[in-house]
């Protein structure tokens, strides 16, 4: 049997593989939506991120890069 531990001792660890996971890639959205906030970001600044969300997204619905409209 393994030996007990004391009452106020953490049980250990296990550690994490050092596999090669990683970031996903981005989608097709995803991209779009990262130059267009900063593209919107430049052109108007005083409005606030949620206005420019609503842009970005409203644009996205008719932009090329959009695979629905391909």
């Amino acid at each position: 049997m393994a030996p007990k531990k004391a009452a106020g001792e953490k049980p250990e660890r296990k550690t994490k593989s050092s596999g090669g996971g990683g970031r996903k890639k981005l989608t097709a959205y995803n991209k779009f939506m990262q130059t267009e906030m900063a593209r919107l970001k430049d052109d108007q600044p005083d409005i606030t991120h949620q206005d420019r969300f609503k842009l970005a997204t409203a644009n996205w619905k008719t932009a090329k890069e959009n695979p629905k409209n391909a």
